[in-house]
C-alpha cells in the first residue's frame, strides 16, 4: 500500500504527460510536481522516527521505501531540469551551476542522495556497519540544501519554502535535541 501511494504521483505525472493535462507550461509543472513530491517524502523521511517515538511506528518500518522514492523524484526533477533547460550540454549545465545558486544547491543534495540510496539495502547495512549509520546521517545537510534550493527558487511567494523550512527546521532540532539527550544521559 505504501509502495502504490508513493508511486500515485508518478502515475498523475505520467497521466498529465500523456493527456496533455499539465498546463499551459509543461515542463515548468514537471519540475514543480517532481520537486515537491521530493521535498514532502523527504518531510516524511525525517518525521519517521518522531512519530514512532510518539506513537505511530507504521511509517517507520517504511522510511528506506519512501527514502529510495524521494531519490526517485529528485532524480526525476534533475531529469526533467537536464531535458528541457539544459538540452543535456554539458557547457550550459555548468553555466547554470555557477550561475544559479538554487541550482547548485539543488544539484549538490542530488549528489549527497546517491551513496544513500546506492546503501540502502539491509546487506550494504550489515557491510558498512557503523558506518551506514553516518552515512546515512547526510539526510540532514540534504533536508538544508532541499530548502535552501526551494527558498532561492522562490521569487516573490516563499510559502513553501517557508513551509518546508519550519518542518524540516522543527525535525533537526528534534533529531539535535535526542542527540544532547542521550549524551547528556550517558555522560551524567
Amino acid at each position: 500500500m505504501v509502495f502504490g501511494l508513493a508511486l500515485a504521483p508518478f502515475l498523475y505525472i505520467v497521466y498529465g504527460v500523456f493527456s496533455n493535462a499539465l498546463g499551459p507550461d509543461p515542463a515548468e509543472a514537471l519540475m514543480h510536481q517532481t520537486g515537491e513530491w521530493a521535498i514532502r517524502l523527504l518531510v516524511l523521511v525525517l518525521a519517521a522516527r518522531p512519530l514512532a517515538q510518539w506513537g505511530w511506528p507504521a511509517l517507520f518500518r517504511y522510511r528506506r521505501m519512501l527514502g529510495l522514492f524521494m531519490f526517485f523524484y529528485t532524480t526525476l526533477h534533475l531529469l526533467v531540469f537536464a531535458q528541457v533547460y539544459v538540452g543535456w550540454n554539458v557547457s550550459i549545465l555548468l553555466e547554470e551551476l555557477l550561475e544559479r545558486p538554487y541550482v547548485m544547491v539543488g544539484f549538490a543534495g542530488w549528489v549527497l542522495l546517491i551513496p544513500l540510496a546506492l546503501t540502502s539495502t539491509n546487506g550494504m547495512r550489515r557491510r558498512l556497519r557503523q558506518r551506514w549509520r553516518q552515512l546515512h546521517q547526510l539526510v540532514y545537510a540534504i533536508a538544508v540544501l532541499g530548502v535552501l534550493h526551494v527558498l532561492w527558487l522562490s521569487r516573490s511567494d516563499i510559502g513553501d519554502a517557508v513551509l518546508y523550512g519550519v518542518l524540516l527546521g522543527a525535525l533537526l532540532c528534534w533529531r539535535l535535541w535526542q542527540v544532547w539527550r542521550r549524551r547528556f544521559a550517558r555522560a551524567g
